[in-house]
């Protein structure tokens, strides 16, 4: 497949924590070494991203499903999340520390403070040759996967985003976000772009539904995957229709099938997005139930390791959402069990009741299973904003506390498996992640990002160039060209004909 290609630097030379065992016998040790590939190198990377998450989710959830999760087993160490310039980071600048291994502004994707273009993990992949792919249940061109394959000032600018990921030639993307592909013609938000147009042009296969996905077979030789599931961000796990949209797992079964036909090996990245949006709704069921489903992949995520044998796991947030804890209100048990009868989310939840409020007992009964006191009843009737008081009134009988309704910053777990799965143990920054993944994987990391434009502004057609090769050459989209050049029709360029650039 054609893989973008940059210039690269040395790695940057990484002080790893030693792992001390002092009651574990010569055999347990050897058992634990196996187990964690030590001694190897890493030839897949799949790294899982619970957007909002941190410990109190975690043992919420364990409360929740009554029995450990899948990554209780694989915990490594802790890590601290600020920014370079807050101390509570947003996902923008997190995931870029967490793709670059450089500290920038929130609100920024791929860029340093100074404005310099960094190199993110996913990119120093494919310069070794590796397959690529990201994986979330927002928008693609949200923060978290932007990170990995887009360099923008401003994450809002997720047009740009769409037309970055395409550019690069990212093996599988899948998630939401169809409208950020379109033009404005046809309903969608680029100006005048047709990305997905650019995309089948790359050989992009699209997939718009869950079997279209289940039923891909892509020959990375010759083709890329394209799944857009919904014009906005894809439902949360509460909603999901599963005829419709694919749950978390099957896009992560998918792209680890499809990434694994490469015999470079590959670097899938997988995001739980709306975990952090249940934390800014303090929405304690919209969280364990959207933690449920990214376990599903993550579950899928370990099983193709523990077969392959030679893939790491890295699972961690980008930061905490909504302060969330385990016990609430002064009481002396934590109940998230009771969230399993709810049925919908507090904002659908709140769009249910009538003019004025007349319905609140039945409705929430309807959707919760949960009978409300008078006192309840009349907090969400009287309340500004009836979706926080729903939400409030469920957290409080399940004993889930929040303390915000926008990020934190305390730090995260980060849980390993597979080769070099050790040296995550110990206390980290964000910013370490991605440069032990690399030593891990030996990727050499920290390299100039391939710009690959032309010399001066002008190109001079060739015989035989067609107006998408020269973009392609040049890391422009031909739709890009063909606007900054007033072509008419693209297929109409001729030798000695001038191509602009800016």
């Amino acid at each position: 497949m054609i893989k973008k290609l940059g210039m690269t630097a040395l790695s940057a030379g990484i002080i790893f924590s030693g792992v001390g065992t002092t009651t574990a016998s010569a055999d347990e040790n050897s058992q634990m070494n196996n187990d964690r590939g030590i001694g190897t190198e890493a030839k897949n990377i799949i790294y899982m991203i619970p957007d909002g998450f941190n410990a109190d989710y975690a043992t919420n959830y364990r409360h929740f499903k009554g029995e450990d999760a899948v990554w209780d087993h694989h915990q490594q160490g802790m890590y601290t999340t600020y920014s370079a310039d807050s101390n509570i980071t947003d996902s923008a600048a997190a995931g870029t520390a967490m793709a670059t291994g450089v500290k920038t502004n929130n609100g920024t994707i791929g860029i340093d403070p100074e404005g310099n273009t960094q190199q993110t993990i996913l990119e120093a992949s494919q310069d070794k040759d590796m397959a690529t792919g990201l994986v979330a249940t927002s928008t693609i061109t949200h923060a978290t996967p932007a990170a990995f394959g887009a360099h923008v000032e401003d994450r809002g600018n997720e047009t740009e985003i769409a037309n970055q990921l395409i550019e690069n030639e990212i093996d599988v993307l899948l998630g939401g976000g169809k409208n950020n592909f379109l033009p404005e013609s046809e309903g969608g938000n680029q100006e005048e772009a047709n990305v997905l147009q650019q995309a089948e042009a790359q050989n992009y296969q699209l997939a718009e539904n869950r079997n279209q996905l289940l039923e891909a077979d892509i020959d990375l030789d010759n083709e890329n995957l394209l799944g857009l599931f919904a014009e906005d961000a894809m439902s949360p796990e509460l909603h999901r229709n599963a005829e419709e949209e694919p749950s978390l797992g099957e896009m992560t079964q998918t792209a680890i099938d499809t990434l694994n036909k490469d015999d470079d090996g590959f670097f899938l990245m997988v995001e739980g997005s709306q975990i952090d949006w249940a934390g800014h709704d303090n929405d304690a069921a919209w969280a364990m139930t959207d933690v449920a489903a990214f376990e599903a992949a993550v579950q899928e995520a370990i099983d193709f390791a523990e077969e392959d044998g030679n893939t790491l796991v890295v699972v961690g947030g980008d930061h905490e959402t909504g302060g969330m804890t385990a016990g609430a209100n002064g009481s002396e048990s934590a109940n998230p069990e009771l969230l399993h009868s709810i049925t919908a989310t507090g904002e659908n939840i709140a769009a249910a009741l009538n003019e004025d409020r007349s319905n609140v007992s039945e409705v929430v009964h309807q959707y919760t299973d949960m009978e409300l006191s008078e006192e309840e009843v009349q907090t969400i009737q009287e309340a500004e904003d009836p979706k926080v008081a729903i939400n409030a009134v469920i957290s409080a009988k399940a004993n889930v506390g929040w303390t915000s309704s926008n990020h934190t910053g305390v730090d995260l777990p980060v849980y390993a498996y597979g080769p070099g799965a050790d040296q995550f143990t110990g206390f980290h920054d964000n910013t370490d992640l991605p440069k032990i993944i690399a030593a891990a994987a030996g990727i050499e990391f920290g390299g100039e990002v391939s710009q690959n434009q032309p010399d001066g502004s002008v190109y001079t057609v060739q015989p035989g160039d067609t107006l998408f090769e020269i973009g392609l050459k040049y890391n422009y989209l031909w739709t890009t060209l063909q606007e900054i050049n007033q072509f008419p029709n693209p297929d109409l360029i001729y030798p000695g004909d001038e191509v602009y650039f800016k």
